[in-house]
């Protein structure tokens, strides 16, 4: 895999992009991507790492998956048999499940399922930064905690 700018026909997806640089790494750890997922103009695929996290790295463009997990976290993209957090599916998670997320309490979950309910449902795990409440910080600590 070879990091870098592609540019990539319009209604690319993760997986195209992936082939682009050259394709993933063996026992990288794809599970976090939505590899059916449509790419926006600017989006970054982060690939076998865990994504930027703050305020000015996010502002940089949409970020798309990750690796499972923070630094710190137990999260391996070697195979080496360490657990990775349970990543979180916004399409289909109850409010409960919504709450287990870090920085999510009851409130931002009802604002995840209402916003679900208005749009039928997430293409994008990026789109999350649409929910009222759910800011760059925010949206930071969620990647790698979020699947669609």
């Amino acid at each position: 895999m070879h990091a870098g700018v592609f540019t990539l026909p319009a209604g690319a997806r993760v997986v195209d992009a992936i082939a682009a640089a050259g394709g993933a790494l063996p026992n990288t750890d794809l599970t976090g991507l939505d590899l059916a997922g449509r790419l926006l103009d600017g989006a970054e695929v982060f690939v076998g790492i865990p994504p930027p996290s703050g305020a000015a790295a996010q502002a940089a463009g949409g970020v798309i998956g990750g690796a499972v997990g923070a630094p710190g976290e137990g999260a391996s993209n070697s195979g080496g048999g360490v657990t990775s957090p349970a990543v979180v599916n916004l399409n289909t998670a109850t409010q409960a499940e919504l709450e287990t997320l870090p920085g999510v309490g009851a409130v931002t979950a009802e604002r995840i399922l209402a916003w679900r309910t208005q749009h039928q449902r997430f293409t994008s795990v990026v789109q999350l930064q649409q929910v009222s409440g759910i800011g760059p910080a925010k949206y930071a600590a969620l990647v790698g905690h979020v699947t669609v």
